[in-house]
């Protein structure tokens, strides 16, 4: 299964940070962003990933190269706007090819075991979701689970994590080079009970804003107690 990291956001609540800097690259613990993510892909046995990118893409490619550092192929999706979630990844499609794909959203941290994603490859479904407990931004939620399934309606709410694997079919109705939303295809996979999804309840962190990417930052370094 082939993974695909999106980097394409602008990162405006990360401002000035990532007025030089690409949000991927800022640092927590002493690494980028996304190098926590191509190194726990990497330990997971995903040894093919797609990379996005619009603002300042090209350090982002000057800092990964061609993945060999990470006993791994990185292949890179430019926009020359960024094209949102579905958007992004409809236009990357070539490359993924046709067989089901991780997505994991760039600014996030998390230290989820990737590995049993990789056994969704024969999933029936469009798309399965990993799901998060509410942090205090966003203390509403977005969906539920009812036996398994994606729900809109349903209690309780949580958070999507950015990581899910889809079926390169649940992206058909998006056109190269169109931005996109992938919540409206989420809503109509639901409706159609063709989206699942599972709970996680390990380490996981929005990284929305320059406070609390030093939070995190404190907490692995040991300079703060774990959230």
């Amino acid at each position: 299964m082939k993974a695909m990291i999106l980097a394409a956001g602008r990162g405006e609540r990360m401002r000035p940070l990532t007025d030089f800097t690409p949000k991927p690259l800022l640092k927590v613990g002493g690494k980028p962003l996304i190098v926590w993510h191509l190194e726990r892909l990497a330990r997971a046995g995903f040894s093919e990933v797609v990379i996005n990118h619009a603002h300042l893409g090209a350090q982002i490619e000057q800092a990964l190269g061609n993945g060999s550092l990470w006993a791994m192929h990185i292949e890179y999706s430019p926009e020359q706007q960024a094209l949102e979630t579905a958007g992004g990844i409809a236009q990357a499609l070539p490359i993924l090819g046709d067989q089901p794909f991780l997505v994991v959203n760039g600014d996030i941290y998390t230290e989820m075991d990737f590995a049993p994603l990789a056994a969704l490859k024969l999933m029936p479904r469009l798309a399965h979701l990993l799901m998060v407990d509410n942090p205090s931004q966003h203390p509403e939620g977005d969906f539920a689970i009812v036996e398994g399934c994606l729900c809109e309606s349903g209690s309780p709410k949580l958070t999507f994590s950015g990581v899910g694997v889809y079926q390169p079919s649940f992206f058909a109705g998006v056109a190269r080079g169109q931005a996109a939303k992938l919540a409206p295809l989420l809503r109509l996979a639901m409706a159609k009970q063709l989206a699942t999804a599972t709970h996680y309840a390990g380490v996981w962190h929005d990284i929305g804003t320059p406070e609390r990417l030093q939070s995190l930052d404190q907490q692995l370094t040991g300079h703060a107690p774990a959230a």
